[in-house]
This record gives structure tokens, C-alpha cells and sequence, in this order.
């Protein structure tokens, strides 16, 4: 089936509704571009146009005037809280007296996790659905006076289909571990090396002596799980960014509407409060890694909360991939490898877009180059040494 040529902007995903918008989403097996969680978002009120976070959700339509594809897409007052980092580009452009904000942005807001940003309902032709989410999306850019438009974190072939379209290409690295089949969490041990195998041993049972693990999902999780994960939470987030981006109300939300999409490992003295959490969500085809805090400091024990537990429960469900999260060369060690992530950018003023093309095309290299280095010197994998 077609679609038709007129893209429509919403200024909240509820003016869309679930029903259309996970015609197209679900089938992406992805929980950062569900209607849940982005409604979320807003609903909690992280994602709103005082948080710098205003939507300008896309939508196209077939011929039977029903939502066709869907973009989830925002117009920001800053750079904070999406992980691919332009902050010198705004500086170097408003220096010159350019106006860097606002700007479009195309993502899963706080979330530096890979997935469809072109989102096409599958009985849609692909291509036709993502020209006219991209064309709409760059008129929206031209109509609003924004400076450019940032697509973050896309699965690879929309990077490459973006890229044949004219938009500037940008590769990072993030650290993910890829189940190669294993049955137990022993059998990935035996995968590594010798010396990584003692060293993981003896880390997790450091990290879980005297203490009380406890993972929980679906009906399991109550108000006081949340309120306890709350507190770790503002704790690193206040530490690492000043303000953190999720507000109480969001954890809340999260539990009553995708709970069974959350894993929440929590650690604790037996008989005493807890004192550590990690926050997962669960894909299709992936464990999402994604928030962490602790109020009482115990050794190794963000390695076993956030890495470990992550490939164990991983193994159990049988996913393919854990992703740990931006950023942490020191994730290589526990078997998460250097994995490629991308964005794609458009930029209206040539004398801006043009050296920062030339940028982005010395840093790909620098990053490849940085991937094969971390992946051959410090592979803790037996077959890969």
C-alpha cells in the first residue's frame, strides 16, 4: 500500500493514540519507541517543552487515510540528554553568530540505545514510508528556523539509507555482550581466558557477600521497589549531570504500564533496606542496561548488578545482546565488546555543515580504528586473543 505525500506534526504522541502509532512501532520488538514509554515521558512531564524536550512527533498516512509511519521527533532548546555530543559544533557556530538552537531532534529521549527512528508500519514499502517521514521532517526543520536535524541512535541500514539521502554520517562505540548461544552463565565463563574467568569469579562473590539480590519484574514490583530505585537514581544522576532527567512520577508510570518489559535488580543486607539497584528493559531481542545507583559503596558490586546479572538474566530469556549503556571502556574486561552506534545530521547552513562533514569523516576513521585496537588488545575471549 502507498502513502500520501502530506506528513501531519503533533505536539503530543497522545493526539496520535497506541493504536496507530504501535501499528507501526511494535513489530520493531523495541521498548524505547513504544507508545508506552514515550507517552510516558510526556505524561510524567521529563519530555516537555519546559524541559527543553518539545514534540513534533511525525505521522504519514496511507491511502485509506490510516497512520502509515510514524517519527518520533522533538524540538530542543539545548543538547543535554541525548549521548551524541555536538556541544562544540553549537559553540563554533554561535561564536560566528549563528543560532544553533533550536534544533530537531529524532530520538528515544535519554535513551542511548540503537533502534528505528523511520518507524513504517510492515505492510508499507519501507522506503517510500522513510522519504516521506524525512522530507516532512526537513520541511518542519526549514518552517520552524531550526538549525539542523540530529537522528540518534538509528539502526544501521536507516544510517546508510540517510546517509544516500545527503545526511552527514557519525559513528561511535558503545560496549555490548552478544550471547554466542550460551546455556549458563558458566558456559560464557568458559569462553574467556583463564585469567578473566578468576578474576569475574572472584569478583561476584565479593560483590555478593552478605548480601540479598533480589530481581523483580511484571506484578513483583511495588511502589516501594521504586521508591528505593529513586533514591540511587538522583543519587548518580546528581553526581554525573547535576540534574537528572527521570522524575519519581515516570518510575511510577513505567511500572504501571510496561512492568513486564522491566527488570529491576535490586541488593540489600538480609533483613535490611536495599542499597543498590540497576533498571533494565527488556526487547525483543536485547537486555537494555540503562540506569544504576547505590547509596552504601560494596566492591564490585556495580559489576555484578549492571554487567553480570544483565548476562545472566540474558542467557535465561535467551537474547541475543545485552546493551550496558554509553560509555565505559572498563565494560571490555567482563565480556562486552566494542560495538558500533550511529547518527545521522542535517545542517542547514553550508557554513557550518561543510567542516563538519570533514569532522565527522576524520572521526569515523578514528573511531574503526579505536574498535579494532580495544577488540584486539583487550578481548577477554579466548578465540579472539
Amino acid at each position: 500500500m502507498g502513502v500520501q505525500s502530506a506528513v501531519r506534526v503533533h505536539r503530543a504522541i497522545s493526539e496520535i493514540g497506541q493504536d496507530a502509532w504501535d501499528a507501526c512501532a511494535a513489530s520493531t520488538g523495541d521498548p524505547f519507541v513504544s507508545y508506552d514509554f514515550l507517552s510516558i515521558l510526556e505524561e510524567s512531564g521529563c519530555v516537555a517543552a519546559r524541559t527543553g524536550w518539545a514534540p513534533q512527533h511525525l505521522t504519514v498516512l496511507d491511502e485509506a487515510d490510516q497512520v502509515a509511519g510514524v517519527m518520533p521527533l522533538y524540538l530542543k532548546s539545548h543538547s543535554q540528554g541525548e549521548y551524541v555530543f555536538d556541544h562544540s559544533w553549537a559553540d563554533a557556530y554561535e561564536r560566528a553568530g549563528g543560532r544553533y538552537y533550536p534544533k530537531l531532534q529524532c530520538s528515544s529521549p535519554f535513551s542511548p540505545v540503537t533502534g528505528s527512528r523511520l518507524i513504517v508500519r510492515p505492510d508499507i514499502d519501507a522506503a517510500e514510508g522513510r522519504s516521506a517521514l524525512m522530507g516532512g521532517a526537513l520541511t518542519l526543520c526549514e518552517r520552524m528556523g531550526a538549525s539542523s536535524l540530529h537522528v540518534t541512535f538509528p539502526v544501521e541500514d536507516q544510517w546508510r539509507w540517510m546517509g544516500e539521502r545527503g545526511m552527514l554520517l557519525r559513528q561511535d562505540q558503545q560496549y555490548h555482550w552478544e550471547n554466542r548461544g550460551y546455556e549458563t552463565f558458566d558456559d560464557f565463563l568458559g569462553a574467556l581466558s583463564a585469567n578473566r574467568r578468576k578474576t569475574i569469579r572472584r569478583e561476584r562473590r565479593d560483590a555478593q557477600e552478605g548480601l540479598e539480590i533480589v530481581a523483580l519484574t511484571g506484578a513483583d514490583l511495588t511502589e516501594d521497589h521504586w521508591d528505593a530505585f529513586f533514591a540511587f537514581y538522583m543519587d548518580t544522576g546528581g553526581r554525573k549531570w547535576g540534574r537528572p532527567y527521570l522524575n519519581r512520577p515516570f518510575f511510577s508510570l513505567l511500572g504501571q504500564r510496561m512492568a513486564d518489559k522491566v527488570l529491576l535488580i535490586l541488593a540489600r543486607r538480609p533483613g535490611g533496606p536495599f542499597i543498590a539497584g540497576a533498571l533494565n528493559l527488556l526487547g525483543r531481542d536485547c537486555l537494555y542496561g540503562r540506569h544504576w545507583g547505590c547509596v552504601e559503596d560494596a566492591p564490585f558490586l556495580h559489576f555484578e548488578l549492571c554487567y553480570y546479572q544483565a548476562i545472566e538474566h540474558a542467557i535465561r530469556l535467551g537474547l541475543p545482546r545485552v546493551e550496558a549503556g554509553a560509555q565505559g571502556q572498563h565494560k571490555i574486561a567482563r565480556g562486552y565488546l566494542p560495538s558500533a552506534v550511529y547518527s545521522a545530521h542535517w545542517i542547514a547552513d553550508p557554513m557550518l555543515r561543510e567542516p563538519v562533514a570533514r569532522y565527522l569523516e576524520r572521526e569515523r576513521a578514528a573511531v574503526e580504528s579505536d574498535m579494532e585496537m580495544l577488540t584486539e588488545e583487550y578481548s577477554p575471549f579466548r578465540e579472539e586473543r
